[in-house]
């Protein structure tokens, strides 16, 4: 048998040794991280059901984003009254 260097594999078998590792254990990470992101598509999603989505009605959403702060309460008073009145007509 014969051997390299005396015994030795030199400075570049130590390199790729090291080199592969990383990147054997980056590929082994990636793997684990695309299970969980991708795995289960179902679980991910955060969209209302659409019989969810004609229940509520349009003073919820305006309550809703008054809640969220996306709008403050003296422009709430406001479209409260222009769908109260849009109702009544």
């Amino acid at each position: 048998m014969m051997f390299w260097h005396d015994y030795n594999m030199g400075w570049w078998g130590y390199a790729g040794m090291g080199i592969g590792m990383v990147l054997f254990w980056a590929l082994i990470i990636v793997g684990i991280v695309a299970l969980i992101r991708f795995g289960n598509g179902s679980a991910n999603t955060t969209a209302t059901p659409p019989r969810m989505r004609q229940a509520i009605s349009p003073e919820q959403v305006l309550a809703d984003r008054f809640a969220r702060a996306e709008i403050d309460a003296t422009e709430y008073q406001r479209r409260i009254e222009v769908l109260r009145n849009h109702a009544r007509q």
